[in-house]
């Protein structure tokens, strides 16, 4: 089961806007996905929030679309910042990336986002979030999971 950026984000409102102040923080990203025989890749990517969607931009031919394209399973992580305090938690998205094509949906991100062209364009369709952080002067690892149809679970760890 997927679900898209808007449908997450009004199932758990805030934790949706916990990752989008995680995600916005900084500029670039890590992008893993699948190589041709099955081993991992990890690259650099930009993500956008917008018309209610979680996007990833990437130039034409660049060896994470052509990944997508033969396998659209992805994980995604924010970027942990400066140091060690991760401010905010470390977040991370799994999910399916989904190359859009249609001229009107390509055109509105270019006109929000202004990337160079030409690039590949990916939605994305969400099959889980987490953020895992210290609370209680780092006594305590918290661990929240969200899935498509599912609340939050809430795991503490000592």
């Amino acid at each position: 089961m997927t679900t898209n950026w808007a449908a997450f984000a009004a199932a758990e409102p805030e934790l949706a806007g916990i990752v989008e102040q995680r995600f916005g923080a900084f500029r670039h990203h890590v992008l893993a996905t699948l190589r041709k025989d099955g081993s991992p890749r990890t690259s650099g990517v930009e993500v956008q929030f917008l018309l209610g969607e979680l996007w990833c931009g990437m130039m034409p031919g660049s060896l994470k679309a052509l990944d997508l394209h033969r396998d659209p399973r992805f994980a995604l992580q924010a970027n942990p910042g400066a140091g060690t305090d991760m401010g905010g938690g470390d977040v991370r998205i799994s999910g399916r990336a989904v190359e859009v094509t249609d001229p009107a949906l390509k055109g509105a991100y270019v006109k929000e986002v202004e990337p160079p062209e030409p690039f590949h364009l990916f939605r994305t369709e969400l099959t889980q979030v987490v953020r895992t952080t210290y609370v209680e002067d780092d006594q305590f690892l918290v661990v929240q999971v969200w899935k498509p149809g599912e609340p939050v679970r809430t795991l503490r760890r000592t």
